[in-house]
């Protein structure tokens, strides 16, 4: 059959491919820090904005040049204006569920929290420093853990010289908490 009497599908069943990590469970918050708000409502609004208008207008432009069947403009900017608009929607969904927690306002700043920075020793006394911050947020370049995550969540209302056990995917492990502080989203 020829390629040009195939349906392309719409695409809605690959927003979990695009964002396997930020899967959240059915009624689950997802809390986000005010910095990982304003940077998803900042792509959103470019990808709105800026990329989308700038793709229509390449497609509009190549579709008037007549065969679209072997018009490589046309074809690679509609499945490209597809991956926008499955990333618009993904993106608008996130804001919609998300609930900004500024972990400057927390007021037991004693106890881990939400938006805690919080500095760990493990069992051969490694330290590492981890923020505590929403799933559309992880950065482990920048230690930044899901509050979802096996670590953050064993770490949760602990305080400073508790020790904590939680299952990693190397088995259990033992993490003494040497530090709690609550630092700008942003740091």
């Amino acid at each position: 059959m020829n390629k040009a009497f195939t349906r392309e599908t719409d695409g809605d069943d690959e927003d979990e491919a695009l964002e396997p990590q930020a899967e959240l469970a059915a009624g689950t918050r997802n809390y986000i820090t005010p910095a990982g708000h304003a940077r998803i409502r900042e792509e959103l609004d470019h990808l709105l904005r800026t990329e989308r208008p700038q793709l229509v207008e390449v497609v509009h432009w190549a579709a008037s040049n007549g065969d679209r069947s072997e018009n490589g403009d046309y074809i690679y900017g509609k499945r490209r204006l597809r991956e926008i608009d499955r990333r618009i929607r993904f993106l608008t969904r996130r804001l919609d569920l998300a609930e900004v927690v500024d972990p400057a306002r927390q007021q037991n700043v004693d106890q881990v929290f939400f938006g805690a920075t919080v500095t760990i020793s493990n069992e051969q006394g490694l330290t590492q420093t981890y923020q505590i911050v929403g799933v559309d947020e992880t950065d482990s370049q920048r230690g930044r853990i899901s509050w979802v995550s096996p670590l953050a969540r064993a770490l949760l209302k602990a305080r400073e010289g508790d020790v904590v056990r939680f299952q990693s995917p190397a088995g259990w492990r033992e993490v003494e908490v040497l530090t709690v502080e609550y630092l700008d989203s942003e740091a």
